[in-house]
């Protein structure tokens, strides 16, 4: 396993879209477990997108468990994840490790259920809601070749220099 280098805004590749994953085999979990090892390495990170590290397939890792405040699915590892209904918006503050200076208020739908492949290929479904939910848009987005910057309610009053980035 390895920890993988970040790409960072204003990265233009970071803009980028994602091709779906056609097979899921022992090469593409060796994959997702650096991707996996180099979310862990960063402070606070609760999930991560393949893109974010230059690796333009569609695949997500969140794992929001160390948040135990939050209801969650404990580790998701989600392979061409598709949001199949989504209900509630709510604003929230928002970091990435792709932005490391910047964090921001964004609109995001509360409760959202989606569908994916897992690490063996098999489809999932999944009902998520709050920060959970939120985490797994902003990687979702991610594979569109979006930031939570593009989606900020406001550039003048809800983006906000980053105090402390602790792990």
């Amino acid at each position: 396993m390895a920890v993988l280098s970040i790409l960072t805004y204003p990265d233009e590749r970071l803009k980028q879209a994602a091709r779906p994953v056609e097979t899921v085999d022992d090469q593409l979990r060796a994959f997702i477990a650096d991707l996996e090892e180099t979310m862990r390495a960063g402070p606070g990170g609760v999930g991560i997108a393949a893109p974010q590290v230059g690796d333009f397939r569609r695949i997500v890792i969140v794992d929001i468990s160390s948040k135990p405040k939050h209801p969650n699915h404990g580790r998701l590892v989600l392979i061409n994840p598709e949001i199949l209904q989504w209900e509630g918006m709510a604003v929230g503050r928002e970091g990435c490790m792709s932005v490391p200076d910047f964090t921001g208020n964004v609109i995001r739908a509360e409760n959202i259920k989606l569908q994916a492949l897992d690490e063996q290929g098999e489809l999932k479904q999944y009902e998520l809601a709050g920060f959970e939910a939120r985490a797994v848009q902003h990687e979702v987005d991610h594979l569109d070749g979006l930031l939570f910057l593009d989606r900020l309610v406001s550039r003048r009053n809800d983006l906000f220099a980053r105090k402390v980035y602790q792990k």
